[in-house]
């Protein structure tokens, strides 16, 4: 029996299915919390209470954790905890990515600069200080523009300008929104900075992918088939297999693979998230972590494998690519790691309004329409909700398959269109 320990923030989504995942492979499962657990004491190594920012004295408990009882492995589940596990891995001799290219993926400026350093097609680009004159930095930018946070993810606090009053005010809300508490602790020396990037036009796509030995393999392709153009960029439907010309997702692959190798990633889970501008893809964002949200479950591989157990398998050593380095004749092994044949996809449900959510209707008929697996509403009533740019969360998840990517998607647009909200 394998000893995991799986790192996880206190909001994050992704704790049942990596406990899931660990229990099913039969591991033992430790977690390490980033917020004190009074239980701590009473589970015998089960938790560990850990402050992912304060990264040495985080990384000395879990020493200690492994002294005790030695480690096969750690796991960051979502982005709160990636420098930690890599940092952490490195010192206990486990397969780690290097912590510069962790953190070179977490923040979007450093980011820009390595992509372009790299040779990689890549938008105009500069980052302010929040205490700069908007109005003189908004003579600056080329319009369109993106001005975004350094260091959030799930497109929070992204906006979208059309000339110089549209970046002022865009400027303001960032500014505005990173004065909170909370986020300047979380975000450090980036939550001091927004980055401005010229708006680059065309369809949105994702790809899900793990690397072994520096090279990426592709999981999974995802279209995004609603338009992201702004003044915010909700991400709503994710659907795989991919539409676009055999030749576009080719040199989507290829540019998500020279990003990776840029950035210096060596193993673990991948995601990327790319925008092809006539054809010629350009990445976005490049995170060493996999999906975020609930999304992951609208994923089987082999049979029946889920992307939590793939990662799990390959942070100790079990991936089906592992066994094909070692061994070129283990070629069906590699079928574990092949997405089901079914076209899959999932709607994020998007909050529509700002205020306290006090009922959710037509879940029953939502869940009735063809082709749909399941509807979850992931906010429970008397909460308090915000859409973006300052919201960081969403109503549920609708998730769908079917025999081809269009049915998918009428499945999910048609499930989504019999709920409503009452929000107020």
């Amino acid at each position: 029996m394998s000893r995991i320990l799986l790192l996880m923030g206190t909001e994050t989504y992704r704790a049942v299915d990596f406990m899931a995942a660990a229990r099913k492979l039969g591991h033992q499962i430790v977690v390490g919390l980033d917020r004190p657990d009074p239980l701590e004491a009473l589970s015998k190594g089960g938790t560990l209470s850990l402050d992912f920012l304060d990264l040495e004295a985080s990384v000395e408990r879990i020493q200690g954790l492994h002294g005790d009882s030695p480690l096969q492995a750690v796991v960051s589940v979502d982005d709160s905890a990636t420098v930690l596990a890599a940092r952490s891995c490195a010192r206990l001799g486990l397969p780690a990515n290097p912590e510069e290219s962790v953190v070179a993926g977490a923040n979007k400026a450093v980011f820009r600069e390595v992509m372009e350093a790299a040779g990689l097609r890549s938008p105009w680009y500069r980052r302010y200080p929040l205490t700069a004159d908007a109005e003189a930095a908004s003579g600056e930018a080329p319009y369109p523009c993106v001005l975004k946070p350094l260091f959030l993810n799930a497109s929070r606090g992204v906006i979208r300008a059309d000339h110089p009053a549209g970046f002022v005010a865009a400027f303001g809300r960032i500014a505005a929104m990173l004065n909170d508490p909370e986020l300047k602790k979380r975000g450090g020396e980036a939550a001091d900075f927004l980055l401005v990037e010229s708006f680059m036009p065309g369809a949105e796509v994702a790809l899900e992918g793990m690397i072994q030995q520096g090279e990426f393999h592709l999981l999974a392709f995802f279209d995004k088939p609603d338009p992201l153009d702004g003044p915010f960029f909700e991400e709503t439907l994710f659907i795989t297999p991919s539409r676009l010309p055999e030749r576009a997702q080719e040199a989507a692959l290829a540019v998500a693979a020279r990003g990776a190798r840029a950035l210096g990633l060596r193993t673990g889970a991948v995601h990327a998230e790319l925008r092809l501008d006539g054809g010629e893809p350009y990445l976005l964002e490049m995170a060493p972590r996999s999906i975020g949200g609930h999304c992951s479950r609208s994923l089987r591989f082999g049979a029946g494998m889920s992307l939590e157990e793939l990662i799990l398998r390959q942070a100790l050593g079990q991936t089906p690519a592992a066994a094909e380095a070692k061994n070129r004749a283990a070629e069906a092994k590699n079928r574990a790691a092949e997405r089901e044949s079914r076209a899959s996809g999932v709607m994020m449900i998007p909050i529509p309004g700002a205020g306290t959510l006090h009922s959710v209707n037509g879940l029953e008929a939502a869940r009735q329409v063809e082709g749909i697996e399941d509807v979850e509403i992931s906010i429970p009533l008397t909460q308090q909700v915000a859409p973006l740019p300052e919201g960081h969360r969403y109503l549920g998840f609708i998730f769908a398959k079917g025999d081809t990517p269009q049915a998918v998607e009428t499945a999910l647009r048609e499930s989504h269109g019999k709920l409503t909200f009452q929000i107020g």
